[in-house]
Order: C-alpha cells, then structure tokens, then sequence
C-alpha cells in the first residue's frame, strides 16, 4: 500500500491538487482492488485492476483521448504497474433516485456515439488486451466457454445454432466496436443531459448492440417486468435512434437481439477471466457466474442472464 499512496500523493501534487486525509479501500475484489481519499479538489480513486483486467488503464488513456466528453478523464495512468487515477464522477445514474427510464433514454444515445467514435480504434483496443468479442470468432469463443464451464449436454448442443447466429450477426451493417459488458445504472453518472460512463474493467470487441444485455436486464430486474414492457422498448429505440442511418428499425432490433444472445458466451469468459486471476476458491461468491451465463443460452430470452431469467 505504501507504494500506491506515493504514487498518489506524487500524482495529486503534479495535478495540483493534495490529499487531505486517509486513503481507504472500499472495493477489493478478485478482478482488481479500488482506492480512495478525499483531497483539496473532491475525492479520487486510484483503480488497480487485476492481472485479466490490466488492460482497463490503457484503455482509460485511449477513451480519455477518443471520447473525452463521455468518460471519466484521469488524473495519471501508469501503464508500467497498472494503475489509474480517476476523479470522483459524482452520483451514479442507479443512486440518483431519478427515472431509471428517462435517466436511460437521455444517457443510452451518447453510449451509442462513443461505441461509433470508437469504432475506428479497434486495432489499439485489440493491442491493449481488450478481449476479442466479434461475431466471427464467438464460435471459438463458445469452444472456449464450454471448457472453462464445462456445461451439460443442452448447452453444448446449441453450438451449430449459436455459429448460425454469429454468422447472421457478422453480416450486420453495423461495425464492431468497444462493448461495455457491464452497462447497468450504477456505471453511468448523468449530469443534467450529459452522460459519462464508467468501470470498463469488463469491455470487449464485439458487435456493439450486445452492450444491451446488461442493461437490458437490469431494467427488467429493476422495474420488475418483461422485455416487451413499453419501458424496455423505449430504452431500447432511445439506443437504436443513435444507429438509424444504417439499417431500418426491424433490422437493427434483430441485430440487437443476435447480439445479445452472443454476449452471453462473451459475459460467461469475462467472468471467468476475472475468478481466474485470484482463482475460483478465492471468490466463492462469485464462482458460479460464468455457468449461469453460460447456460442463459438456454433461457426463454435474449435479455436473460440466467437460465432461470
């Protein structure tokens, strides 16, 4: 801990800024461990994630430098010992006690013109260690899933019916770009109309729609309803608005329901990847996350994260 708090202290100093007290650590999980202290300009966080997620801190960079507006911008990044200082973002959209709804509908649109300027930087994501999520490889990626979860026989037959979706979702108009992977309320703040968007330690490569599984979920789950609810479809079109020029409306919600049926494999690796580092024991609570996404290929809908919805 010593080390961090230098690096801190030193950081803060080049940014003007001073710790006025102690850093504590609120988060400290299989996948990375999260710092934070008060100082003369708010609170900061000193994020160091774990070996599988590392390549969140070079991604910060580039995000910081790509799309300035609609993230979080760092006070330091240190590429070397894979840390990153961030300022504090404010209330989350899932604390904010407002209209989860509306709160969607306003941020969902600026998410969807980040994924677009992002686009052209799939080459540096792939080169940071961001996972490789694109419809094309998700067959092998399903190989993948299947040895590290080792799932029953229903979900290894599904194999020639999922390479079918990801050949119908490669055909897609729609460019493969940086997919959240965990886009729920608490990882978006929304000041007034802008949104920012937080905690990319879970960001893949892939078809972008399949960032609206999570969220998708955490709309029914929070508002307790199905995914035909006139409230999940209007956060579904705020999304799709953004991507109106490429394909008519019945196509980008088919693309979006291929994609979201694919990120089920992607979600089960990242949950993987993430246990791996501390392994599986080390993280009891979380250990059966990759088998229930997984096996949510198996589930009635495209927005379920679990077999059992």
């Amino acid at each position: 801990m010593n080390d961090r708090a230098e690096w801190l202290d030193q950081r803060l100093s080049a940014a003007g800024l001073r710790r006025t007290g102690d850093i504590t650590c609120p988060h400290d999980r299989p996948w990375g461990t999260v710092h934070t202290a008060p100082t003369t300009g708010g609170p900061v966080w000193l994020k160091a994630p774990g070996d599988g997620t590392v390549f969140e801190v070079a991604l910060y960079d580039l995000l910081s430098r790509a799309t300035p507006d609609h993230v979080l911008r760092p006070i330091a990044v240190d590429l070397d010992r894979g840390w990153v200082l961030l300022p504090d973002g404010g209330t989350t959209l899932g604390d904010a006690g407002t209209d989860l709804v509306d709160g969607l509908v306003t941020a969902l649109p600026q998410y969807a013109t980040l994924q677009r300027e992002l686009a052209g930087h799939t080459p540096a994501l792939l080169s940071y260690g961001v996972a490789d999520m694109r419809p094309e490889v998700m067959p092998d990626r399903f190989d993948e899933a299947v040895a590290a979860v080792t799932p029953g026989p229903e979900v290894r037959a599904l194999r020639g019916t999922y390479a079918e979706w990801c050949a119908r979702l490669a055909e897609s108009p729609v460019p493969a770009s940086i997919d959240h992977n965990d886009l729920h309320p608490w990882n978006v703040f929304l000041d007034g109309d802008h949104a920012r968007f937080y905690d990319w330690g879970d960001a893949v490569v892939a078809h972008p729609f399949s960032s609206m599984l999570v969220t998708t979920a955490a709309v029914r789950g929070q508002l307790g309803v199905g995914q035909d609810d006139p409230a999940v479809r209007r956060v579904r079109d705020a999304y799709l608005e953004a991507w109106s020029d490429l394909a008519p409306p019945r196509e980008l919600v088919a693309d979006l329901e291929l994609a979201c049926w694919a990120g089920k494999v992607a979600r089960a690796l990242t949950w993987d990847r993430a246990l791996r580092a501390q392994g599986h024991d080390q993280a009891r609570e979380f250990a059966d996350a990759p088998r229930q996404h997984l096996t949510a290929l198996l589930a009635d809908s495209w927005s379920d994260l679990s077999r059992d919805g």
